[in-house]
């Protein structure tokens, strides 16, 4: 039995789920000092006095400092993607000196011997702020004569992506739809808020944070704060989810460590849920204007997207990077002849917005997959039909697109015709025509998104073309113990995924050990190194490969032992199932035998060390393109506007699986972030910039009970661009869900006159787009 391909329980689910682990929070270290912000009221103001001297003189305060406290030594908090020549990146102080620009912005600290205390001296420290207008709206920011954020105007970027001839297109094309669409702003919500310990002996420097990038972390911290890297070590415990919300170098880590240097005390601060909302960076928050020209018979001319883009007040580490990942994925599956997308980065005065689940493709795959269903509608089509006569045919892979990627592998009609079985789809039509011809207030809408996206965040030449401040491979280590058994160490820092399960099986069938022999080490950059961490579903499809990579290299170390004590030459050693055999006999060594016998270093070949451990970096030439096909049922009451989610079927394609029980958690948790945004998700800001939806009670994230039963299946074709044919399965149910969810629900008010309803769609909104 092979071990890639087992539903395989996850190692890790014993220790994450009775709560036998680290976490950040749940840290003690000796003599240890707590840390709580004060955080600004108010969206845009000018600082006119910061006074902490009240807060120091309270009992348990051991300090507290303003902004200007650290205006010498805490830098600049970085972006590492500037993504044009004329990018305006603003400095970002962690804590601010003269100016606000969103509620929630740090301007001063106090330091305490627990964390109450730290909390109730908070309100001994005066502020005096000179007000200043807010900027909200992005039309409103990028018109003349109004506020600025900065100084330098509200426009951060402009960037382009053209292919042929658009004018012609839509000049020419019979048919246009041109349509707008709204990406409301979302709050990430990871189960563990971030928290943050910093320790220093004087010299070195030691923080644990609750993030997904341990090691660019270090690397960002120790250019930030002039702390030598090599001085510095970052640990990333257990991290309880992420969802690229833990992506960031954040305030409150390089505050922590200046403090722990300042006080020569460790420290701790974890965030309040209501810190979380105001201040873990915000994701979407897009006005997409889609125009899209079409034949008469549904064939796709060209596409024009005009994007603004909500950078809130300043641009963090991968900001402006995520609607430009969207840019090569608004074209989806189809073929077309011309494509021009343009995206306008705006600032505005509220929380930056960066990375979430998906990170600009679940942007792009909702404007596609809504505009192809107003194409359908337009000519009186069914929505399966008119994809199906643009999509990418299954014999026509390799295919390079209109914005220029190539897709490796794929097939759009298996994924479909599946999902359709399962759906039942023609009897729900029927079912659909009978409640429309009965007048039946309780209308039946049919959602359809057939979707790929471009993951496995890698090939550094390409992001070194889009600018990116870094690579994009990933470095594995693997170490053969004395008694055979396996240490694994990956650069992928996990914050939930199953690297652990995943990687043991991978290293299991590629040695011929047993799975339990194997344990993998991550999220230590004094133990593991070197690594690019996690994120953009790349930990299997680079991380993973490049464990497997090692063990390829540990496999030819043990070929040249196994050789000397069989008495042959290398080349005549066959390696099957663990054990070293002379080709055509029975004649044969374990692995694990060879490694004690490495161990012993007895008997080993001249020139030979004594070791089998390697270690690998893999750099792939291409992305992977997962796909799939969602299928969503809602029932709308007309008279209400409450939607109910009837039935929902997801049919993806992630290439060659190595835990199917991964992939279905995946799936499932990607479909629920994905729903939410349809349904129940959004931050909203009032008129003068304050966040309305700062706590749990305003900002409805789903459970259980608000989600349907999803029925969830797969079709296989393998990704050509590793050795595995894996692909990215971490955000495919999110890209794939929201406009499954949104084109059901227009499904089913189309025959009213609605043609959109703004995300979410409650029944507030679908009410009034009724009435």
């Amino acid at each position: 039995m092979t071990e890639v391909g087992t539903a395989r329980r996850r190692k890790e689910d014993a220790r994450l789920l009775t709560g036998r682990t680290q976490w950040t929070d749940n840290m003690q270290l000796p003599g240890m000092a707590y840390v709580a912000f004060l955080r600004s009221p108010m969206a845009h103001a000018r600082i006119t006095r910061v006074d902490v001297s009240a807060a120091r003189g309270l009992p348990g305060v051991i300090a507290a400092y303003a902004g200007a406290d650290f205006a010498q030594e805490q830098g600049s908090l970085p972006c590492a993607w500037p993504v044009s020549e004329d990018i305006v990146i603003p400095d970002h102080p962690p804590m601010a000196l003269s100016e606000v620009r969103y509620v929630g912005e740090a301007v001063a600290c106090v330091v305490a011997t627990d964390r109450y205390k730290a909390a109730d001296a908070l309100d001994a420290i005066e502020v005096d702020y000179e007000p200043l207008p807010p900027v909200l709206d992005m039309n409103d920011a990028l018109a003349e004569g109004g506020p600025k954020v900065h100084e330098a105007g509200n426009r951060a970027f402009t960037w382009r992506l053209t292919q042929g001839d658009v004018d012609t297109a839509l000049r020419d094309s019979p048919v246009l739809i041109d349509r707008t669409y709204i990406q409301q702003r979302l709050i990430p919500s990871a189960m563990e808020p971030r928290a943050v310990m910093a320790a220093t002996d004087g010299e070195n420097f030691t923080l644990w944070s609750a993030t997904q990038i341990p090691h660019i972390l270090r690397l960002m911290l120790a250019l930030t704060t002039g702390i030598p890297e090599h001085k510095l070590r970052v640990v990333a415990p257990d991290v309880g989810g992420g969802f690229g919300s833990k992506l960031q170098v954040t305030a409150e880590e390089v505050i922590c460590l200046l403090l722990t240097r300042k006080t020569g005390r460790p420290v701790k601060w974890t965030e309040s849920r209501s810190e979380g909302n105001l201040t873990a960076h915000h994701g979407r928050d897009q006005i997409q204007h889609v125009t899209l020209a079409a034949e008469a018979d549904g064939r796709i001319r060209g596409l024009r997207v005009e994007l603004l883009a909500d950078m809130g007040a300043y641009l963090m580490l991968v900001t402006p990077g995520v609607p430009i990942l969207g840019a090569f994925m608004f074209n989806g599956i189809y073929k077309m002849d011309a494509y021009d997308f343009n995206c306008t980065g705006v600032f505005t005065t509220k929380m930056p917005t960066d990375a979430y689940r998906g990170a600009g493709r679940p942007e792009a795959t909702y404007a596609i997959e809504r505009v192809m269903d107003e194409l359908a509608a337009e000519l009186n089509l069914d929505p399966i039909e008119v994809r199906r006569r643009n999509w990418i045919r299954h014999e026509e892979f390799p295919y390079t697109t209109v914005a220029g990627l190539t897709y490796d592998s794929g097939n759009y009609e298996a994924a479909t015709d599946k999902a359709l079985a399962l759906f039942g789809y023609d009897k729900l039509r029927a079912e659909q025509g009978d409640r429309r011809d009965r007048g039946d207030p309780v209308q039946l809408g049919i959602g359809v998104s057939t979707y790929t996206e471009m993951c496995g965040l890698a090939p550094s030449r390409v992001l070194g073309s889009l600018s990116y401040g870094a690579g994009g491979w990933e470095h594995g280590s693997v170490r053969m113990l004395p008694t055979g058994k396996v240490e694994v160490v990956t650069g992928s820092s996990p914050h939930g995924q199953g690297h652990e399960t995943a990687w043991s099986q991978i290293v299991a069938d590629a040695l011929g050990v047993p799975f339990e022999d194997v344990s993998v080490i991550h999220g230590d950059t004094a133990i593991s190194h070197k690594g690019m961490d996690t994120y953009g579903s790349r930990s299997l499809v680079v991380g993973g490969m490049a464990v497997l990579a090692a063990c390829e290299k540990v496999k030819e170390k043990a070929r040249k032992i196994a050789a000397h004590v069989l008495e042959c030459a290398p080349d005549d050693v066959e390696f099957s199932e663990g054990t070293f055999r002379v080709r055509g006999t029975e004649s044969g060594k374990t692995i694990q035998e060879l490694s004690l016998a490495t161990f012993a270093a007895h008997d080993l070949p001249d020139g030979v060390e004594a070791r089998l451990d390697a270690d690998a970096t893999v750099d792939p030439d291409n992305f992977s393109f997962p796909h799939g096909t969602h299928l969503c049922a809602v029932e709308v009451d007309t008279e209400t506007g409450m939607t109910k989610i009837r039935s929902y079927v997801a049919v993806d394609d992630v290439g060659k699986v190595v835990n199917p029980l991964i992939v279905e958690g995946q799936v499932h948790g990607g479909i629920a972030q994905g729903v939410a945004q349809a349904l129940y998700e959004e931050a909203v800001y009032d008129a003068e910039g304050n966040l309305l939806t700062s706590t749990m009670a305003d900002y409805l994230v789903p459970s259980a009970a608000d989600l349907p039963t999803f029925v969830t299946d797969r079709t296989e074709t393998p990704a050509s661009s590793n050795p595995l044919g894996v692909k990215g399965v971490g955000e495919a149910g999110t890209i794939a869900s929201t406009p499954a969810v949104v084109n059901a629900i227009v499904d089913a008010l189309r025959p009213r006159g609605v043609h959109d309803v703004q995300m979410p769609c409650t029944p507030e909104r679908i009410w009034r787009a009724l009435s």
